[in-house]
C-alpha cells in the first residue's frame, strides 16, 4: 500500500486547509485511516481516524470541534479539513493505513503503511 499526503502549505492563524492523502496498491474500503502530526523536536501524535465504511470518526481533544476527517472509497481518498487553526497546529500531517481492524487506535505502532507527510505551517 502507498499513500501520497497532499495540500499542506503555510496558512494564517484562524484560517482553514484541507489536507487529502490517495491510497494505491491496496482495497482502501477495508482499512482504518488515521492522521497524525509531528512538530519539530515532539512525537509523533494521534489526530483523527475513520472507521472503513466513514461512518464514524475520532478526534484528539485538541482538534475536536476544528477538524473534521472524512473519505471517498470510490476514490480511495482520505481527506482532513483544517479550520481555525492555531500556530500550535503547525506540524508534518501523515495520513496512515491500519488493516485487518475495525476500530480505531490512537497508538502509532497499531498502523501499518505511512504517507510521506505534508507540512502545515499556521502563523501568528
Amino acid at each position: 500500500v502507498q499513500l501520497q499526503a497532499f495540500g499542506g502549505g503555510v496558512v494564517q492563524a484562524g484560517g482553514s486547509l484541507t489536507l487529502s492523502c490517495v491510497a494505491s496498491g491496496g482495497t482502501f474500503s477495508t482499512y482504518v485511516m488515521g492522521w497524525f502530526r509531528q512538530a519539530p523536536g515532539k512525537e509523533r501524535e494521534f489526530v483523527a481516524s475513520i472507521t472503513r465504511s466513514g461512518g464514524s470518526t475520532f478526534y484528539a481533544d485538541s482538534v475536536k470541534g476544528r477538524f473534521t476527517t472524512a473519505r471517498d472509497n470510490a476514490k480511495n481518498t482520505v481527506f482532513l479539513q483544517m479550520s481555525s487553526l492555531k500556530p500550535e497546529d503547525t506540524a508534518v500531517y501523515y495520513c496512515a493505513v491500519r488493516k485487518a481492524a475495525v476500530v480505531f487506535s490512537i497508538r502509532t505502532k497499531y498502523y501499518d503503511y505511512w504517507g510521506q507527510g505534508t507540512q502545515v505551517t499556521v502563523s501568528s
